[in-house]
């Protein structure tokens, strides 16, 4: 069922209940004048009424039934303390959803279940860190992506803004150092500037590269107490740099994150990959789509995907706009784009194809 098409009124419609046992906590699920209660509503196509701490959920059985999966899920995740948001309801929506398809129709291979769901239930993926706590995949290219980090050495992850490509990829990184599967954080983005040149910026080189690692400054500071960050970098352990700054280097027993890698050239992407030494883990990230390379210049991240496809070791993760987990508008502005980019290559294909002037 397609969202803000209620069903509550058809005529296999059922009502369900659910108490809680918490006030407050059930208040927490709700949100702020029940926004999250509307939210679920929107998504499901159906009517959710709170009273107190009794809701009433009215719509057909299996919706109104993974309706009460998604509060009762979020009741959980309240009761240990994260902090409810529209994100989380969506990720509980998803994740439910995954949970039926445990029964999966003839179609579909149980395999393929199985590798979603490998203890039997579909619980999505997490990551743990001391200032966040767990942190869930919201959807399940999220949690695809999870699972990738955490079994391959090398994971490449593309796809556009707003589906958490960097910043759940700084929270695996800080994961893997607080456990000590890493002893320190390498954190690098190409310093290529759409429109402006770094000669014409204030300040030294620092000063002039900082502004393109700002993104990864803040998932830093989301996953990690500031006093922690702020010594981590001032002993080493946590490095921040532009990509020309890794030539040379041998990155062992780190954690090495390339962000906004579309931007990297064959060239430097080439002499990154091969700096990757023993005990290390490499995540690279980018969007194929906002590449800033000078016109006729290949980037090094949709070369280096399509060489090493297929090769042991290497995980790959696609996110598509319907994976955009920041405001909804965000996902509806890069479909758009995404759309109007297909209209203007088919219009092209078909002026090229058509009949010669001569």
């Amino acid at each position: 069922m397609t969202p803000d098409q209620p069903a509550a009124s058809s005529p296999d419609a059922v009502d369900v209940s659910l108490t809680f046992d918490n006030n407050r906590l059930a208040s927490l699920v709700f949100g702020l004048y029940d926004q999250n209660l509307a939210h679920i509503e929107r998504r499901l196509g159906l009517q959710v009424t709170a009273n107190g701490n009794h809701v009433v959920i009215k719509g057909p059985a299996s919706v109104a039934e993974q309706a009460k999966n998604v509060l009762e899920a979020l009741y959980e995740r309240v009761a240990s303390g994260v902090t409810i948001t529209t994100g989380e309801v969506d990720g509980a929506i998803e994740e439910s959803s995954l949970q039926g398809s445990l029964f999966p129709a003839a179609a579909e291979p149980v395999a393929e279940v199985r590798e979603r769901a490998p203890s039997g239930r579909a619980n999505f993926e997490h990551i743990s860190t001391r200032r966040r706590g767990n942190v869930k995949a919201r959807n399940a290219a999220q949690d695809a992506y999870l699972r990738a980090l955490r079994r391959h050495e090398l994971v490449f992850a593309e796809g556009p803004a707003g589906t958490g490509k960097t910043w759940l990829a700084v929270g695996h990184a800080v994961q893997l150092m607080e456990q000590g599967v890493v002893e320190k954080l390498i954190l690098s983005r190409p310093a290529v500037e759409a429109g402006e040149r770094l000669g014409f910026l204030p300040g030294d080189m620092k000063e002039k590269v900082d502004p393109y690692l700002r993104p990864i400054y803040d998932a830093l500071y989301d996953f990690m107490e500031a006093r922690h960050v702020e010594r981590g970098l001032s002993t080493g352990v946590i490095e921040i740099a532009p990509l020309a700054f890794m030539r040379g280097r041998t990155l062992a027993n780190a954690a090495v994150l390339l962000d906004e890698a579309q931007n990297a050239t064959s060239m430097q992407m080439k002499m990154f990959l091969t700096r990757l030494g023993e005990g290390s883990r490499m995540i690279i990230t980018g969007d194929p789509s906002q590449i800033d390379l000078p016109p006729g210049q290949k980037s090094g991240l949709v070369e280096a995907t399509r060489v090493l496809e297929g090769v042991e070791g290497i995980g790959h993760i696609r996110f598509r706009d319907v994976d955009v987990v920041r405001h909804p508008l965000v996902r509806r502005i890069v479909h758009a784009y995404d759309r109007e980019h297909t209209r203007v290559v088919e219009q092209t294909a078909a002026t090229r194809s058509g009949p010669s002037a001569w």
